[in-house]
């Protein structure tokens, strides 16, 4: 963002839309996949969603102007919000944690290219924009090696006495969801400026920006822990709090990005986990599931670090990031079975 609003010489506030341009997708997705995912084969989303994602970051790479460019973001927001809706869909069943864990953990390491990239192209070509350019060819590849498969069509087998229960299930995966995804990106959208709060030089913080998304790359590379008949959640979530604790009490540059490391490894495991025991949910489509997912992304991604910044706004940043804190805890709470009535209530398939 920093680059294009040099670019176009506007202010950056004005490309403010950017940022949200992927919860927009998500949104969006969510209403409009089931209806599309009954007509469309996965295979035909999956390379729509590609071919979209692509477009949209060549437009971000050349765009001269700002609608161009607002255009582009949308693109990829659209385009990416698809391939989250396909991911879940593709790697459905009683793995599913662990091998949504798995990718997540290469797209992660991925992520700590970007920066890096962003920087060298702008140092060695005109622009750092054309460092999206990288992202084009793997999307087109997707779009031409994804197989057309079927329609994604689920009839909804639940009976209508645990329609109650299933809407119940339904209603905490989704609350479960949000949480997670609220507490990584208020990580994702505000460590740089924690550290640059911290005292380092914009070069220094962005630099060791990259320490979350490697810890984000490192959990998920390690994947879902269990402890002793425990939900990933728990271990993971502690960890969160453990970084959460250092990023926001202590003001050493060294030991906020220790922070940061480990709130990235705590955090790594709860999207994929939270995500896939909500698609595995009986009694609605994994299709209509998934778009939950979506939304309850979506929902996260426009609230929480938006939250955050008008608690920034009141106190200092540092005590700001303690909003992560009661986001853990309701997670842990939304967490637990219902009651010792019912069935025990599997968070990690």
């Amino acid at each position: 963002m920093a680059v294009l609003a040099r670019d176009l010489a506007l202010p950056a506030d004005r490309l403010a839309l950017l940022s949200s341009a992927f919860a927009v997708g998500l949104l969006v997705v969510a209403v409009v996949g089931p209806r599309v995912l009954k007509v469309l084969a996965i295979g035909v989303v999956l390379r729509v969603g590609a071919v979209v994602c692509a477009v949209g970051g060549v437009l971000i790479a050349v765009a001269p102007t700002y609608g161009l460019a607002i255009a582009g973001g949308l693109g990829v927001g659209l385009g990416g919000a698809l391939l989250i809706l396909i991911a879940p869909l593709l790697l459905s069943g009683p793995t599913a944690a662990a091998q949504l864990t798995r990718v997540n953990a290469f797209a992660s390491a991925s992520g700590i290219l970007a920066p890096l990239a962003i920087g060298a192209a702008d140092k060695v070509v005109s622009t750092g924009r054309l460092a999206m350019l990288v992202a084009v060819p793997p999307l087109l590849v997707l779009a031409v090696i994804a197989r057309p498969g079927v329609t994604h069509e689920q009839a909804v087998v639940a009976p209508q006495r645990l329609e109650r229960r299933v809407l119940m299930q339904v209603g905490r995966g989704w609350a479960r969801v949000v949480l997670a995804v609220a507490v990584e990106f208020c990580f994702v959208i505000w460590a740089v400026a924690r550290l640059l709060d911290s005292g380092l030089t914009i070069a220094g913080a962005a630099l060791l920006g990259s320490a979350f998304p490697i810890g984000m790359a490192v959990g998920r590379a390690i994947g879902p822990v269990h402890v002793r008949g425990w939900s990933p959640i728990v271990p993971g979530g502690l960890l969160a709090v453990a970084g959460t604790l250092l990023v926001s009490l202590f003001g050493t540059p060294a030991v906020v990005t220790a922070g940061l490391v480990l709130a990235g490894i705590g955090v790594a495991p709860l999207y994929p986990v939270t995500l896939a025991a909500l698609v595995a949910t009986p009694g609605l489509s994994s299709a209509r599931l998934a778009a939950l997912g979506a939304s309850a992304s979506g929902v996260a991604i426009l609230l929480a670090p938006a939250v955050l910044a008008a608690l920034a706004g009141v106190v200092d940043l540092r005590t700001a990031f303690l909003v992560t804190l009661p986001l853990l805890v309701a997670l842990f709470l939304v967490s637990r079975p219902l009651s010792r009535g019912h069935a025990r209530e599997t968070v990690s398939p």
